[in-house]
């Protein structure tokens, strides 16, 4: 499975950006078109998130939701398996890279809020291939095999990986106290223990408190961003900006806050390319339950 998995991300690495992104919006086309788990999920997170738009304006946001969802699965193969060098050539523009740099040239260490928008997996090594080194959390797939095309393909260059365990925040701590940069993905629903929940779009979200508790422990400073997909197949543009002030604030619920914001903000600069089908609101305060007995 593993070598088959392989060759269709290779395939996938040698077909033209413009054409992929056309076989993704045939393909979000049929999946907005037809009853399935996504676009029911899409749905209902918009509509809670914008309560004020009609049902077919909610409905146009989520075909081009699933679109872009469309094309990132497609892009994989490009950010896992090309070679650094043709990653880099599908970044077309950058914002805010050189303020990023002047900080990790500080020595105080930095992180990176990278939410799930656009293509991450283009982002993270374009940022690394700076010569900036680098530290990704992520969350170990419970398929191995999934595991290890993970770590084959994402550590590379300045890349390195630790999983979303006690050891592996250790690791975190470590590269920001060494002055190194730090990538979280910061929308990831956390178990109860790890969270706080933090309004998003005005929606009460249980959010993660790692960020705001390496923050605590650090002088890291906190930046936010992701790789925005530029129409036409014309590649991305990687925006960085500083994350909310909050974030910085001693009060933890107060930090938690300031992290959504920070993602938030960058979700308003391309809703649409944003991981509307991932059941964000899954846990609720009060025990509601939004994606239960959904129509699809």
């Amino acid at each position: 499975m593993f070598q088959a998995i392989k060759a269709l991300l290779l395939i996938c690495s040698w077909i033209p950006l413009p054409v992929l992104h056309t076989l993704g919006r045939a393909s979000g086309w049929v999946l907005a078109n037809t009853p399935n788990r996504g676009r029911s999920t899409t749905r209902t997170n918009l509509r809670l998130c914008f309560a004020h738009k009609s049902q077919l304006q909610i409905n146009e946001l989520s075909l081009r939701s699933l679109q872009n969802t469309s094309c990132t699965a497609l892009e994989m193969g490009k950010a896992w398996v090309a070679p650094i060098e043709a990653i880099l050539r599908l970044v077309t523009e950058t914002q805010g890279l050189e303020q990023l740099q002047r900080d990790i040239k500080s020595g105080n260490g930095v992180i990176l809020l990278a939410p799930h928008l656009s293509n991450w997996e283009v982002f993270g090594p374009v940022v690394a291939s700076h010569g900036i080194k680098s530290t990704f959390l992520y969350k170990p797939p419970k398929i191995e095999v999934m595991d290890r095309l993970l770590k084959s393909t994402r550590s590379r260059d300045n890349v390195n990986l630790a999983p979303a365990t006690r050891a592996g925040v250790a690791v975190l701590l470590r590269a920001l106290k060494a002055g190194e940069l730090v990538g979280i993905l910061p929308d990831q629903v956390p178990e109860l223990d790890g969270g706080e929940y933090a309004k998003f779009f005005n929606q009460p979200a249980l959010t993660m408190i790692l960020a705001s508790r390496l923050i605590q422990r650090t002088n890291a400073k906190v930046y936010c961003g992701f790789a925005k997909r530029l129409p036409n197949g014309k590649g991305f543009k990687m925006i960085i900006m500083p994350a909310d002030e909050k974030v910085y604030e001693n009060d933890l619920a107060q930090s938690v806050q300031g992290v959504s914001d920070s993602v938030q903000k960058c979700v308003e600069m391309a809703v649409d390319q944003y991981q509307w089908e991932y059941k964000r609101f899954r846990r609720q305060p009060d025990g509601r339950e939004f994606y239960r007995n959904q129509s699809k």
